[in-house]
């Protein structure tokens, strides 16, 4: 439970100076920081893309004509990181909201366009945004330890529906019993951990280790996927950014581009000021 904060407190917690109001700030620059770091991840492949697209343009009847053109996805892309940095350093409240509602109507774009929309990354940066768009509409309206605490809560709700959708996916016989893990990553995958697991163990050792390996990722995905937003503010921020940053630094750095906003998003959780009645 929250206690009740005196109208003057409230009015002078808003003013830049004070720590809470502090917070709320950074609060917002972490989880644009983090939609800055998805985005700019994949800028190398979707610049390479983009030049695929333009010499060799792809037309699904299913997409009107607008979302297969080639053109358009290029300037959502570019707008959504134009519009980042624009609410960044917007010092203005309605700035910062302007911008927040033109990087989620951005990466609204990319996630139905034919180039882009089965593509993570602007699904879980989109969610990000959607989350960046409501805090800007309260950050200088909203006492700021009410806030936080609302905002620490609607992000972990978004990341544990992220993992309720990802553990959904798995619930199938081919990822519980490993196979599909072991031939996307066990067998050939040039990385690190793959690498080393080939070199040290055997085939038959391997293919076990695939298939807990897989398990682990279905249990995991699945009680946070349910439970993550019943956890204090702290105790879900950590857990959070604990789980995505080592998805992708375990098994794939490519996936930063999808997991970075995330893991900005679970941090605003650290933000949050313990009340003097919590237990």
């Amino acid at each position: 439970m929250e206690t009740a904060v005196p109208a003057d407190q409230r009015a002078s917690d808003r003013e830049a100076g004070t720590p809470i109001a502090g917070r709320v700030l950074w609060a917002y620059l972490i989880v644009q920081i983090g939609v800055f770091g998805s985005l700019a991840w994949k800028y190398e492949f979707f610049m390479l893309a983009d030049q695929v697209y333009h010499r060799l343009p792809l037309l699904d009847p299913f997409f009107p004509a607008w979302l297969q053109s080639a053109e358009v996805v290029r300037w959502a892309y570019l707008g959504s990181l134009a519009a980042i940095i624009l609410g960044v350093f917007g010092v203005m409240p309605w700035l910062r909201i302007s911008s927040a509602l033109g990087q989620v109507g951005c990466l609204g774009v990319m996630l139905v366009h034919q180039a882009s929309h089965n593509d993570m990354t602007f699904a879980t940066s989109l969610w990000a945004s959607i989350w960046v768009f409501w805090f800007t509409t309260r950050m200088d309206r909203d006492e700021p330890n009410g806030l936080l605490r609302r905002a620490a809560f609607l992000s972990r709700a978004i990341a544990s529906m992220i993992l309720l959708g990802g553990a959904v996916g798995k619930w199938t016989p081919e990822y519980w019993s490993g196979e599909v893990f072991f031939d996307i990553y066990f067998l050939d995958r040039d990385f690190w951990v793959f690498n080393y697991l080939r070199e040290t163990y055997d085939a038959e050792t391997l293919r076990g280790i695939a298939t807990w390996y897989s398990r682990k990722v279905i249990v995991v995905e699945t009680l946070f996927g349910f439970g993550l937003w019943l956890f204090p503010p702290k105790w879900a921020a950590a857990i959070g950014v604990a789980i995505f940053f080592s998805i992708a630094f375990f098994s794939n750095h490519l996936l930063y581009s999808v997991l970075l906003c995330l893991v900005g998003l679970s941090s605003v959780g650290f933000f949050v000021a313990k009340a003097k009645n919590d237990t």
